[in-house]
């Protein structure tokens, strides 16, 4: 039986925040949170529309779910997001003691796992290249057209 609301259901709703984001001229990532089945949270990057640097779409959706919680702990929750999460993202995911973390493509240059592997919270269940091609030809394409 295929499982309707799985990890790869739930990663292409984070894929269309990421186009939403590349209409929208921001580097294309996208996130939902997802707690008992259902998106609590949906976010893409704002850091151009917004000026601000923190402006993730990792960091939109932990401040939409915490908030719509009622707690800053989303320790119940799953976040999804095209792009492995940064440092900044990794620690406030930490922070916010998430549960699980589904990621799309790989981020070589700056990403956690290359830069601080033990910055999540222990408890938290990582999974990443959950429909990485799609997501990493959406940044390719991105910034090919930036060049």
């Amino acid at each position: 039986m295929i499982e309707p609301f799985n990890d790869e259901y739930f990663m292409k709703k984070a894929f269309t925040e990421a186009l939403q984001a590349f209409e929208e001229g921001e580097i294309p990532v996208g996130a939902v949170v997802v707690s008992k089945g259902k998106i609590i949270a949906r976010a893409h990057n704002l850091t151009e529309t917004l000026t601000d640097v923190t402006a993730h779409a990792e960091m939109q959706a932990i401040t939409a779910a915490a908030n719509l919680l009622g707690g800053k702990y989303l320790n119940d929750c799953t976040l999804y997001v095209t792009l492995e999460p940064c440092v900044m993202c990794a620690g406030a995911l930490a922070w916010s003691q998430i549960g699980k973390i589904v990621f799309g493509a790989r981020d070589e240059k700056r990403g956690y796992q290359n830069l601080a592997t033990k910055v999540t919270h222990p408890k938290t269940e990582v999974i990443g290249g959950v429909l990485e091609i799609e997501c990493r030809e959406l940044l390719q394409e991105f910034f090919k057209s930036k060049r």
